[in-house]
């Protein structure tokens, strides 16, 4: 048998949430995305099949606030903060969070817990 790439392995435990994990207009699904440079954060209604709003570490917003490092807990807290205010601007309150077959650990965490700092309810 062979080993599972590290990437696989993420895939794997991504279609595994996502048999559970649904967003809808009023609760939508709060989608993380993590490369080794950047963070990405989604807010997705499934049912319309859409994007609400969205943040990340490329946004030209947050880009002059970051440090050298975009990739790090600092960016993520600033994403987690940034998309719950706009999340909140458009009246949602609530929302299912989708980690990405991601580990909740290190940056996803920051993230997660800004969010919920700022105003988001999950």
């Amino acid at each position: 048998m062979s080993k599972l790439t590290r990437k696989q392995q993420t895939r794997k435990r991504h279609r595994r949430l996502r048999r559970h994990i649904a967003g809808t207009s009023s609760r939508p699904r709060l989608a993380i995305f993590r490369s080794n440079n950047h963070i990405y954060a989604q807010l997705i209604d499934d049912v319309a099949q859409s994007t609400l709003c969205s943040a990340s570490t490329i946004d030209k917003e947050l880009r002059p606030d970051l440090k050298t490092n975009s990739g790090g807990c600092d960016a993520s807290v600033a994403v987690g903060e940034l998309v719950a205010k706009r999340a909140i601007t458009k009246g949602i309150h609530q929302v299912v969070f989708d980690r990405g077959g991601n580990l909740y650990h290190g940056r996803i965490e920051a993230l997660a817990n800004a969010a919920r700092e700022a105003g988001l309810q999950f």
